[in-house]
């Protein structure tokens, strides 16, 4: 029996791509970036600092967050 893999390395590589991006913008900001998961497969990414609170529609996806980098102390 073969086992097709290509929804599992899609849904990966999704991930992989939008935690890539976190991870690139948090060396830029004071916010924490979270990788959210959109739907089944699908995952963006998201500055802290872009929204007020975070709803909680929001929160409920959130499967990583890197923090943010930057610093205002020398």
């Amino acid at each position: 029996m073969q086992i097709n893999s290509t929804a599992a390395y899609s849904d990966a590589a999704a991930y992989l791509a939008a935690l890539a991006f976190a991870e690139r913008r948090a060396l830029h900001s004071f916010f924490d970036q979270h990788v959210i998961e959109d739907e089944p497969g699908r995952y963006f990414a998201i500055d802290e600092g872009d929204y007020d609170a975070l709803p909680m529609t929001l929160i409920d996806r959130v499967v990583h967050t890197v923090p943010g980098r930057m610093s205002d102390e020398y």
